[in-house]
């Protein structure tokens, strides 16, 4: 884990013609993009998508978090929410079973470190549980993307992650879980063989690491 300072350039939304600009490359990539001029917006698209009753499982996220998605997802009954029936299981007995429900759900819902204007998804876990369903296991994805997210290119990306979302999740974890984060597992998605099965909602505003 790197000590350095996060940089400012790693909060600031970016401008309307670079969410376009990401969004048309997103697009052409297979992902299906929309722009959403705020958090609150993302919020009632989310509920927009994902019909009562479906099996929804929320990655750990702050940008979900602090959005009110996670609790929307995971409370009230309306969803059949997999991060509360995971959280009851005893890992040791029930591993097995943990693990598939993670890996295959009917819809995942999530964030990314960073987002490129090519159309390119970074995805880091310390864990990689949230990784299989990113990567093809969801029968959807839905990943809400805060403006500050997007980078000009890959390698900013992966400067971004290091530098700026990677000691602010260590802080996190620290705190939350006792225990310190790193990057074990990176995702990068170039594309998606199934058009249409990942959703990308990128918000005008910043919000999450």
């Amino acid at each position: 884990m790197t000590n350095q300072a996060p940089s400012t350039s790693y909060t600031d939304p970016a401008p309307a013609h670079r969410l376009e600009q990401a969004a048309a490359a997103l697009t052409g990539n297979g992902f299906t993009t929309e722009i959403l001029d705020d958090v609150a917006a993302a919020r009632t698209r989310i509920a927009e998508l994902i019909p009562e009753g479906t099996e929804v499982f929320t990655s750990a996220s702050e940008t979900v978090r602090l959005s009110g998605i996670d609790a929307d997802l995971n409370s009230g009954g309306r969803y059949q929410a997999v991060k509360p029936r995971v959280l009851a299981m005893d890992r040791a007995t029930r591993a097995d079973e943990i693990r598939h429900l993670l890996a295959r759900p009917d819809v995942v819902v999530g964030s990314v470190a960073a987002l490129t204007e090519a159309g390119q998804v970074v995805v880091a876990s310390g864990s990689g549980s949230q990784l299989p369903a990113y990567s093809g296991g969801a029968g959807r994805v839905i990943l809400v993307v805060g403006a500050q997210k997007v980078v000009p290119d890959l390698a900013t990306a992966l400067r971004r992650l290091e530098e700026h979302a990677l000691p602010l999740e260590d802080a996190r974890a620290r705190v939350v879980y006792g225990m310190p984060s790193a990057v074990n597992s990176l995702l990068v998605l170039n594309a998606d063989a199934r058009p249409g099965r990942v959703t990308i909602l990128l918000v005008r505003e910043a919000i999450g690491f």
